[in-house]
């Protein structure tokens, strides 16, 4: 990953000053295992300078930004970039304290506490993956006011105070106008630096596209990154909706057709079929016939 970076473009000062987070903060043998290992990258050097000098300077992260920004890409490669083991809170509606903090449970005869993610992840100096955090009601929220702020302090009620260890940061992730969403209340924003996730550029893309398709030929990437562009466009300029505007879908389409189907087969089952309505499928599938010869098949888009 460090290597990565300096292929991004990262001041080596920053790659030394993670190194150095690296030897000061190892990862238990215990832990190791939640130390992700990313399969997909960000690209993106002037968002890397701004997290990792965050992380670095003891920040918590607030990732905002619209569908396919990369925003829990980014958060994972950063977990994986510091050494650090990753905890993922995926909030809703109906989360509580109990399902963040912790709670009784019985156990070998008497009652005992069960830590929740949020415990383990401070003790254990982890990464802290807190996923679409405005999905969640603000007064549940409230009891990681403590954990976030200077204080770095859980508190247990009939239990002990738990301290965060110095390697722990955590990195909240959320999206505007999604159905369930509700705005963050101020004290609970103000906890974390807000990085604003930029639309990847078509260059980007095809940077992404060739690092998990290496055998794709390069003018299929660009024709592949055109084509999310334009999805892209019709979405902002409300043509349709943003359910085919989905990056894991076209990456996955790739895929399918290395695996033996054809260019219109995997698009249809990975981009067009994700809009429901009859009438906007059919404006998905014409976007997409413009832009790429659905007849295209494995022997056609990669390299032998």
């Amino acid at each position: 990953m460090l290597d990565f970076l300096r292929r991004e473009g990262v001041d080596e000062e920053l790659i030394a000053r993670i190194e150095q987070y690296r030897r000061d903060y190892p990862a238990s043998e215990r832990d190791a295992v939640r130390i992700p290992v990313p399969r997909f990258r960000y690209y993106g050097r002037e968002i890397w300078k701004l997290a990792i000098t965050a992380i670095l300077s003891g920040e918590n992260l607030l990732l905002v930004g619209p569908k396919a920004t990369g925003k829990n890409v980014l958060a994972e490669n950063l977990s994986a970039v510091f050494g650090r083991p990753e905890w993922d809170v995926s909030f809703y509606l109906n989360t509580d304290a109990a399902s963040l903090i912790g709670t009784d449970t019985f156990k070998n005869g008497e009652v005992s506490f069960r830590k929740g993610p949020i415990c383990a992840c401070a003790e254990a100096g982890g990464f802290g993956v807190l996923d679409e955090i405005n999905m969640a009601k603000n007064e549940s929220l409230a009891v990681l006011h403590a954990t976030l702020d200077f204080r770095r302090i859980i508190d247990v009620p009939g239990y002990s105070r738990i301290r965060l260890a110095p390697a722990a940061r955590f990195i909240a992730t959320m999206n505007y106008g999604y159905a369930g969403t509700r705005e963050l209340n101020e004290a609970l924003a103000s906890r974390f630096m807000v990085i604003n996730m930029p639309i990847i550029s078509g260059e980007d893309l095809e940077k992404l596209l060739a690092q998990q398709h290496p055998s794709l030929r390069p003018e299929y990437a660009a024709q592949l990154s055109a084509l999310f562009e334009e999805i892209r466009r019709k979405c902002e300029s409300a043509e349709i909706s943003t359910k085919a505007l989905d990056l894991r879908g076209l990456l996955a389409a790739v895929s399918l057709v290395q695996n033996g189907l054809s260019m219109q087969e995997a698009l249809n089952i990975s981009i067009v079929n994700k809009s429901f309505d009859e009438f906007e499928r059919t404006l998905v599938e014409d976007i997409v016939s413009a832009r790429i010869d659905g007849r295209l098949k494995k022997e056609d888009i990669f390299l032998r």
